[in-house]
């Protein structure tokens, strides 16, 4: 198995990133088990913060890196809380309190279109010159009602209504395959295979 270094401490994404990525014979280990800090994430949008924290978590262990930088994207939110999801009630960190503040912001709306954006940056150094850059995109629409005991941050509320369930009730292969995560990670994928 050939190691890389996840720049997140998310046990969401490092699950569902170890059932993509061990296929293709790539051991994921989250970067808090290797001592790397949180990268800041200073930019406003996901492919800069992704490229980052990759870079981050490359410069402290040597390893190969991938971040992921993702987000919804609501329209009558024009865009937000985009870069800033995971921290969009402020902090510390709060899918609860994230949550709550969308439905909330969303009151009286009618437009309740949404969707997932996924950036994923894969870089081999922390200094490559051609990184992989992945984008995904998954669309749905905001409820007022959680529902579903999957997924995590946003999913309860994550209708898509193809499906008639949220991406919280989604079982887990299903949802690695529609998601926002799974499409990029799909193209991921189709180039790390043309470099082994």
């Amino acid at each position: 198995m050939k190691k890389l270094v996840l720049a997140s401490n998310n046990t969401g994404k490092l699950r569902e990133f170890q059932a993509l990525l061990a296929p293709l014979g790539w051991e994921v280990v989250p970067q808090v088990e290797l001592g790397v800090p949180e990268a800041d994430e200073p930019h406003c949008t996901f492919v800069e913060n992704a490229l980052t924290k990759a870079r981050h978590a490359s410069a402290h262990t040597g390893l190969p890196a991938l971040a992921d930088d993702s987000g919804v994207c609501v329209n009558a939110l024009q865009g937000a809380p985009g870069v800033y999801s995971a921290r969009f009630a402020g902090e510390p960190k709060s899918d609860e309190r994230n949550n709550a503040l969308l439905i909330e912001k969303l009151a009286g709306e009618t437009d309740r279109r949404a969707h997932y954006v996924c950036v994923l940056a894969f870089v081999r150094n922390a200094e490559d010159p051609q990184p992989i850059i992945a984008e995904g995109e998954w669309h749905g629409t905001i409820i007022d009602t959680p529902r579903g005991a999957g997924g995590f941050g946003y999913d309860p509320y994550f209708y898509l209504p193809d499906m008639e369930q949220t991406a919280a009730e989604l079982a887990g292969p299903l949802k690695n395959t529609l998601s926002h995560r799974g499409a990029a990670c799909r193209q991921l994928l189709a180039r790390l295979q043309l470099e082994t």
